[in-house]
């Protein structure tokens, strides 16, 4: 790093290193990033305790109190003496609790605060649509394909769409990524659909921080996830989810297929007191919908498959859909047209095609052979085999082309027509 120096003035804080500045305001939460910026410096430096003896020598002379995350350190004003601490200074440490501090998210600009969406406009939503995210040759997102497909969405009648989840392989996007496409989902179709974010995360850090940038860029609601792979206990889900439930409307997805940990009825409830629930993404079946929807709280299903009856039979107010993507009309029908049992069996062979392989292998295939996103593929994806391609052209004649979305013929297409993306 070189050389190191600190400077401190009435109004800011300032480093200097052979690398140029870095200045950070008389914002105390600031502080807090500068830390963490530097945090490299103190772990590389054999003077470790003169730098950081200077730093805190330097903000002591720019504010009373230093404000942490769950930790509070006040100075009396008269331990300061002409930007000098006394020998006598009292400071008074306040250890860490364990409960949860709900006042660390980003504030909400005016008009944000203006424009939000209250979580009763999230819960009347019926279909929701997990968008599929279309890629370029070099692996980069396919705007032009993607503002087709949303339109497409919102011309057959869908209320919602979630960006940036399964389907939309929010799992392959970096953040920047991803929080790029909801903002531009937000911009271009925000007034017409409610755009829903997936922002969970099986780190609460990162959920937080997604979340708050999510609702920065104008969504309307989060999509969280129970923490995978790193399980915790029930109590930790509870806490998991209390961190993001302040921040704005929130559908909670229940999916042990994919994080191998269910989320039980009794975490819900306990979370069904927060006003910002909105509901559940359910897949774990009608009954446990019926559970819920027995005691007020909003499901919608999470299985193509099961929508229907969980939607007529169950008490669920609707379905976030795969299969949406590519018959937006016929779900719609399905779901918000009445009881229909004739339709939910003419469906059914392509709902079991597109999941006869994990999510959205089935999907991204399709919609390539459909040609209304180009056969580009980011690893681990790779398209379905031949013999299932040549499947699914029967199942849209058999369906009917004009229920499709796109105005292009369906194509059986060769192996070497597919792109499969590495790095990107």
């Amino acid at each position: 790093m070189g050389s190191v120096w600190m400077t401190a003035s009435e109004n800011s804080l300032t480093l200097l290193n052979k690398h140029g500045k870095w200045k950070a305001g008389n914002c105390l939460c600031n502080y807090c990033h500068f830390f963490h910026f530097h945090q490299h410096l103190f772990h590389s430096h054999a003077s470790n305790d003169v730098v950081l003896l200077n730093i805190l020598m330097a903000l002591l002379k720019t504010s009373t109190t230093l404000s942490f995350r769950a930790t509070a350190f006040p100075l009396l004003p008269s331990d300061v003496t002409h930007g000098h601490t006394t020998n006598t200074r009292k400071l008074h440490w306040k250890p860490t609790q364990a409960a949860l501090t709900s006042s660390f998210h980003l504030p909400m600009r005016s008009f944000e605060a203006k424009n939000r969406t209250s979580t009763d406009d999230v819960k009347r939503l019926r279909l929701i649509t997990a968008i599929k995210t279309p890629y370029l040759p070099d692996g980069r997102f396919d705007l032009e394909a993607y503002d087709t497909l949303v339109n497409l969405q919102i011309e057959n009648g869908v209320e919602g769409v979630i960006v940036g989840g399964t389907t939309g392989e929010g799992q392959l996007m970096s953040w920047d990524e991803h929080i790029m496409l909801i903002g531009h989902t937000v911009n271009c179709f925000g007034v017409k659909i409610k755009v829903i974010g997936n922002t969970g995360s099986n780190s609460t850090r990162e959920a937080i921080h997604a979340t708050e940038q999510g609702f920065a860029v104008g969504m309307h609601a989060a999509l969280h996830i129970n923490p995978y792979y790193g399980k915790t206990s029930l109590n930790g889900l509870i806490s998991h989810f209390n961190t993001v439930l302040p921040m704005g409307p929130t559908i909670i997805y229940n999916v042990p297929s994919r994080t191998s940990q269910d989320i039980p009825p009794q975490v819900i409830q306990t979370l069904a007191q927060s006003a910002s629930l909105a509901g559940v993404k359910e897949c774990m079946g009608n009954d446990r919908i019926k559970q819920y929807t027995d005691n007020g709280i909003v499901v919608w299903s999470g299985n193509d498959d099961q929508c229907h009856d969980a939607r007529w039979g169950y008490g669920a107010t609707g379905v976030i859909s795969v299969a949406s993507n590519l018959v937006p009309g016929l779900m719609r029908e399905l779901i918000i047209g009445g009881e229909n049992p004739a339709l939910n069996s003419k469906l059914m062979p392509l709902v079991e095609w597109l999941f006869c392989e994990p999510n959205p292998i089935g999907l991204n295939t399709a919609l390539a052979q459909l040609g209304v996103a180009r056969p580009v593929f980011r690893l681990p994806y790779v398209p379905l085999p031949l013999k299932k391609r040549m499947e699914f052209v029967n199942l849209v004649k058999g369906i009917g082309r004009e229920h499709f979305i796109g105005d292009k013929d369906v194509q059986v297409l060769d192996d070497n027509d597919f792109i499969l993306i590495g790095r990107h």
